[in-house]
Order: structure tokens, then C-alpha cells, then sequence
């Protein structure tokens, strides 16, 4: 006979009405996310496989060439915050309805930009039009899925942002390959419209969103509280560290790939990006990560994951490259999951507010990696960019041990008998 804690465990289950795997319109949002998700990363990181073409267009060095992905997500890490607190007001689904939008709308005009300057500027439009859909995403899956579905539910949001930005870099380096890199831009923005449609027609109406007012002195008590939680500080330093490898590696990969030894055509680079879809894998098994190793034990196995790929990418060898790129995109997205996720559980309250903080610290470490990677690169070659990287993941190794830390030493003040 089932026990009256099951009974009451059940009787819960039954009264939550939000989204669990199995329910009327978990695959409509699971697929809605998924198409925002991937034409969100297409569009942001658009011209990152084609640095060199633009380069060589523009007669741009590779730190000023960068600057069309860093300004892109620079404006995004700064628009976010603002962003969040409109979706608080007029929804999660408007705001992301009207960020993509806007952000397709310019994907159109950007191939037309007649010079670098232009471009950085379009380019840094598009980011700032992107903003509104990071944290309203992260904001609607707290506010319309289980919580032991939430993990899982992100994680194939990230996903999506994975496949995106594999597909982006694919296609606009065959397209380039082709008819130059305008043809691929130009090709990632008519795919991102369809994807903007597509979510538009899948997402279903939010049923626990209660409309809040633009209360700015609110706003400003809740963003102080989230950065007066060490634990929300620490997941958003690990997210901008994460993503400042990730942001080195891929916009200087490019360069590196196109010199000797390897003297690899634009199509043939664009195509290195299909090791994205090991960033699908992980991501998506980032919950199960979780459940096996505790929060922090997948945050180590992430961190060595990436590590160990970068030291394996300063191999000339092709292959070894290859694999050291494998394991740098494991262990990135698996890492951006878990910590993602543990913002959007951590916060009791200002769901969308902590998760703008920890996109405007992850696209800021987008930004960061970018710019000091190309500079690097500039300085002391491929190595000089692996050093970048492995200098923000030995930040992530200290952060999870004070993290470890800490807990130690809370449970000892709460159970000092035990200790």
C-alpha cells in the first residue's frame, strides 16, 4: 500500500500544471526553443568563420576583424538586463518574438555593409536585438516546466544554440566558398527567418507568467540582491570564463586553419564547426551529469574535458586538432548546462533578472575571449590564444573549489556536532 508521503508526492505531481516530458505541448516548446535557440547562435556568430574572408576584404588585421563577433555579443551582454525587465512586463513569449524579429530583419542588411566600420556597427545592432531572448527563454522554461524537467528542458535549449552555430559557421562557409562571404551571411539570415517562424508557430501561450511593472528602483533591488548571492556571483564568473575559451578558440581557429601546415580552404574551415554536435550531446546530457556526479563534480569534468582539449589543439597534426576541438565543445557546453540551470534553480525570485546577470557575464566572456584571443594570436601565434584559455579555465577550477569550500564549511557551522 503506497504510503501516505507517496500519496502526497502523487496528489502534488497531479496539481502541477506546468510542462513535464510526455505533456500536451512539451514538444511544441521543446521544438519552439530548440528553432530560437539554433537561429539565435547563427545570427550572433554569423562572421566568425568568416574572419579571414573579411580580413582579407577589408585589409583588417585579425583583432580588428573580431570585432564583428565581439561587438555583436558585447551589445547583447549589455541589452539583456534592460530586456529582461521588459519581458517581467509584456511576456516572455512577446519578448522573444520581437527580439528574433528585429534581429532577422537586420540579418538582411547586414550583407550589404560597405565597410568594416559598417559592419561592426550592424553587427553590434543585431547583438543588442538578440538580448531579449537568453533570459526570457531561461525565464519561461523556470516559470512553465517541472523542476526535474528543467535541466533536461535547457539543456536542449543549448542545443539548439549548439546546432545553430555549427550550421551558421557550415553554411556561410560553403556560401563563401562559393559566391564570397556577403552570399553567406545573406544565406544565414533567410534560415534564420525560418526558424523565427517556426517558433513563433510552435510556442505555446505561457500559463504561469503574471505580468509584473517597470519599476526600475525594483529592478535595482533585485539585481543588487542576485549579486549579493556568492553562489549566483560564482555561476556567473564560471559562465563568462567558460566562454571566454570558447570565444578564443573559435575566432581564431579560422586564421589558424587557413596558414601552414594546414592551408584549409573557407568551406572546408566552415565544416570544422560540425564538432558542435558533440556540444548538442553533452549539453543535452548535462542533466544526467548532474544527477550522477552533484553540480560541482560536472563542472570539474567539464573543466578537464576543455583543458585537455586545448592542450591536445597545439598539435600540428590535423587530426589532434580535430580532437582537441572535440573536447574544448564538450566541455564548454557541458559546463554552460550545468551552470545555466543551477542560476535558473538558484533563484527564488527574479528568475529573468539572474539569468539576464549570468547572460551579460557569458556574452561578456564571449567578448573578452574573442578580442584577447585575436590578440594573442597576433603576439605569440596559437599558442598565445591556448594560453588565454587555459588561464579562464584554471579560474573555473578555483572558483568550483571555494565553491566546495564554502558548502564544507557551512555544513560545519550549521552541524558542529557532526564535524
Amino acid at each position: 500500500m503506497p504510503s501516505a508521503s507517496t500519496k502526497a508526492a502523487a496528489t502534488t505531481a497531479a496539481a502541477d500544471t506546468r510542462l513535464a516530458p510526455g505533456a500536451p505541448g512539451h514538444r511544441r516548446m521543446s521544438l519552439a526553443l530548440f528553432a530560437a535557440g539554433l537561429a539565435a547562435f547563427a545570427l550572433l556568430y554569423s562572421t566568425q568563420a568568416l574572419l579571414p574572408a573579411i580580413s582579407a576584404e577589408f585589409g583588417a588585421t585579425a583583432s580588428a576583424a573580431s570585432w564583428t563577433v565581439s561587438a555583436a555579443t558585447g551589445a547583447l551582454a549589455l541589452c539583456v538586463l534592460p530586456f529582461s525587465a521588459l519581458s517581467e512586463r509584456f511576456g516572455r513569449r512577446a519578448t522573444m518574438t520581437a527580439s528574433l524579429s528585429v534581429a532577422v530583419a537586420v540579418a538582411l542588411l547586414v550583407p550589404l555593409a560597405p565597410n568594416l566600420e559598417s559592419l561592426i556597427a550592424l553587427r553590434a545592432v543585431q547583438g543588442a536585438a538578440l538580448a531579449g531572448l537568453p533570459a526570457s527563454a531561461m525565464a519561461y522554461l523556470a516559470e512553465e516546466v517541472r523542476p526535474r524537467a528543467l535541466i533536461s528542458s535547457i539543456g536542449l535549449f543549448v542545443a539548439g544554440n549548439s546546432i545553430g552555430g555549427m550550421s551558421g559557421r557550415i553554411v556561410t562557409g560553403w556560401v563563401a566558398q562559393m559566391w564570397g562571404w556577403r552570399a553567406g551571411l545573406a544565406a544565414v539570415g533567410l534560415t534564420s527567418l525560418v526558424c523565427a517562424l517556426a517558433f513563433r508557430a510552435l510556442l505555446p501561450k505561457a500559463r504561469h507568467f503574471t505580468p509584473g511593472t517597470l519599476n526600475p528602483k525594483a529592478l535595482a533591488r533585485t539585481v543588487r540582491g542576485h549579486l549579493a548571492d556568492p553562489l549566483l556571483m560564482r555561476l556567473y564568473a564560471i559562465g563568462a570564463l567558460f566562454m571566454t575559451v570558447f570565444g578564443a578558440v573559435y575566432t581564431v581557429i579560422g586564421y589558424r586553419l587557413v596558414e601552414a601546415p594546414f592551408s584549409l580552404p573557407q568551406g572546408v574551415i566552415g565544416s570544422i564547426f560540425l564538432v558542435y554536435l558533440v556540444g548538442t550531446v553533452s549539453s543535452a546530457a548535462a542533466g544526467k551529469l548532474v544527477g550522477r556526479l552533484g553540480r560541482r563534480g560536472a563542472l570539474y569534468l567539464a573543466v578537464s574535458t576543455t583543458a585537455a582539449g586545448l592542450l591536445l589543439s597545439l598539435s600540428d597534426s590535423l587530426a589532434l586538432v580535430l580532437a582537441g576541438l572535440v573536447l574544448i565543445t564538450a566541455g564548454f557546453f557541458a559546463g554552460h548546462a550545468v551552470a545555466s540551470s543551477s542560476v535558473s534553480r538558484t533563484a527564488k525570485t527574479g528568475r529573468a533578472q539572474a539569468s539576464a546577470l549570468y547572460q551579460s557575464a557569458y556574452y561578456l566572456g564571449s567578448s573578452a575571449g574573442g578580442t584577447l584571443g585575436a590578440i594573442a594570436f597576433h603576439a605569440g601565434g596559437w599558442a598565445g590564444t591556448v594560453l588565454v584559455g587555459l588561464v579562464a579555465v584554471l579560474g573555473v577550477v578555483s572558483l568550483t573549489l571555494y565553491g566546495s569550500h564554502s558548502a564544507r564549511v557551512a555544513a560545519r557551522q550549521l552541524h558542529p556536532a557532526a564535524a
